[in-house]
């Protein structure tokens, strides 16, 4: 019998060394588990503030993006600008010399049918480029007040989500 007392006190010492060290390796796992949960939080705290630094990026892009197409879009309304006062002036300039050379005729009291055509051509010329320089101008003016007056419909919108 004392061999089975021996086996049974060897038993009992047996299953407290397992028991101690389940429960340290319970506490270990627990260790482990809470520096992971704290990895866990400080990663999600990262990705959060990197998101944010993105979608600032985003929106910075974006509005440098519309900004230059608004300058690309005034370039191209100046350069059609130019090419009407261009044209205006070259119709200005024959207008004047059919007209120099209506007087000239005029002068000599030759009156020349073709120069009278010639005069009055140019002229419809120059009230022709005259209208196109204006509808440029005008055109380039409500290019520029639209960003304006749809400003405060946006803001107005923005104010009535929040």
């Amino acid at each position: 019998m004392s061999d089975i007392d021996d086996l049974q006190r060897r038993i009992t010492a047996a299953m407290d060394r397992i028991a101690g060290s389940v429960g340290n390796a319970g506490a270990a796992q627990a260790k482990i588990a809470a520096e992971l949960a704290t990895a866990l939080e400080d990663e999600k705290l990262a990705n959060a503030q990197l998101s944010e630094r993105l979608q600032a990026l985003k929106d910075r892009y974006d509005g440098e993006v519309s900004d230059a197409k608004a300058v690309a879009n005034a370039e191209a309304r100046i350069t059609a600008l130019d090419l009407e006062v261009q044209r205006l002036r070259t119709a200005s300039d024959q207008l004047r010399q059919s007209n120099a050379a209506l007087r000239a005729a005029n002068e000599e009291g030759v009156g020349e049918p073709h120069l009278i055509n010639a005069s009055m051509m140019a002229e419809l010329e120059v009230l022709r480029a005259g209208r196109a320089v204006d509808v440029a101008e005008a055109s380039s003016i409500i290019s520029a007040l639209m960003p304006l007056l749809e400003a405060p419909e946006t803001s107005s919108k923005e104010q009535s989500d929040a």
